[in-house]
């Protein structure tokens, strides 16, 4: 028995199998309004018809001066609402379910306004932020965001605090001062909001950056902690990625580098975790599973190259599913 092929239920919601199509940005939208375009209805859509289990939308920006670029997707209004509906629509026809990731850039915006982050010092090539001092606007967007989102008829929400956006920002002691009690404050608030929000039905997800691989930064003993409190505040899976929030930072890549923070967090902290991170081999990513180190693996690059993966994955560990029946003469 596959454990990649088995169903993993987060709340009312069961995923067919525990492949998972990691936010991935495509600087695609033209008019730079935040508004989807048929890329994005493509890009996602053929990842469903590849079978994957959880198709996530990309960063998806929860008001304008969120965005990482202009040409970045947002979900702060109701065009851009209506413009996701039939993206989600094809996604569930065709047994996957549709996810976005609510994000905010801080100080990694790259646009024409000012970006806001806990510090006014600019990331390495940025523009200058403003020191945000009240965030309940933060927190608002990221509910009203939320609501938009299930409105949209996206099925699982991730809250982006990872990769040296604003809410990684917060957390990180590179970024931000205070006991580390007082710097996840932000992450765990919107967390909980966003909780409060939706009900407990909709699974919400937190990705964020296990460490920062730098001296005086964000530790993978730190992830437990926040990881706790994340937990506490409703959120169902840690979705544990790394890094973004120093341009210095020296990052041992290589296969599954950062699934040992997946594990890390799953163990201590005792809640599900995603891994991603170079996982690019059906028998890798079974093997992440059964070693008990994460309950969800996330594909990016490699979903990229080959979209109907989890087919081909499928067909190396002897799983049977059914390709699409357009597609079924091929597999």
């Amino acid at each position: 028995m596959s454990l990649l092929f088995s169903p993993l239920t987060l709340r009312s919601v069961t995923l067919p199998n525990r492949i998972a199509v990691s936010p991935m940005c495509q600087y695609s939208v033209t008019k730079e309004d935040g508004v989807p375009t048929d890329w994005h209805l493509v890009h996602l859509g053929s990842r469903a018809v590849g079978g994957a289990g959880l198709v996530m939308a990309e960063a998806t920006a929860v008001e304008p001066r969120g965005r990482i670029s202009p040409q970045d997707t947002g979900i702060w209004n109701d065009e851009q609402v209506e413009a996701w509906k039939p993206i989600t629509r094809f996604i569930k026809e065709h047994g996957s379910v549709p996810a976005i990731q609510l994000a905010h850039a801080g100080r990694k915006a790259i646009g024409d306004w000012v970006p806001v982050a806990p510090t006014t010092e600019p990331f390495p090539g940025g523009n200058q932020p403003e020191k945000l001092t009240n965030t309940t606007q933060i927190v608002k967007a990221f509910v009203d965001g939320a609501l938009r989102a299930i409105e949209a008829g996206f099925e699982v929400l991730e809250v982006h605090a990872a990769h040296g956006y604003l809410l990684h920002e917060f957390y990180s002691p590179l970024t931000n001062e205070g006991s580390i009690e007082e710097r996840i404050a932000l992450p765990v608030e919107v967390t909980a909001a966003v909780r409060a929000a939706v009900g407990p039905e909709v699974p919400v997800i937190v990705r964020i950056s296990g460490t920062d691989w730098g001296d005086n930064g964000w530790t993978a003993d730190d992830s437990v902690v926040l990881a706790q409190a994340l937990k506490a505040a409703g959120a169902d899976l840690i979705d544990v990625s790394s890094g973004g929030n120093t341009a210095q930072a020296e990052i041992p890549i290589g296969p599954g580098y950062q699934v040992p923070l997946a594990e890390a967090v799953r163990r201590k902290a005792d809640v599900p975790t995603g891994a991603v991170g170079l996982i690019t081999e059906a028998t890798q990513a079974e093997q992440i599973l059964t070693d008990g180190s994460a309950d969800l693996v996330l594909l990016a690059r490699e979903l990229l190259r080959d979209p109907y993966w989890p087919l081909h994955a499928a067909q190396q560990l002897g799983v049977e599913i059914h390709a699409p029946k357009q597609y079924a003469r091929a597999f």
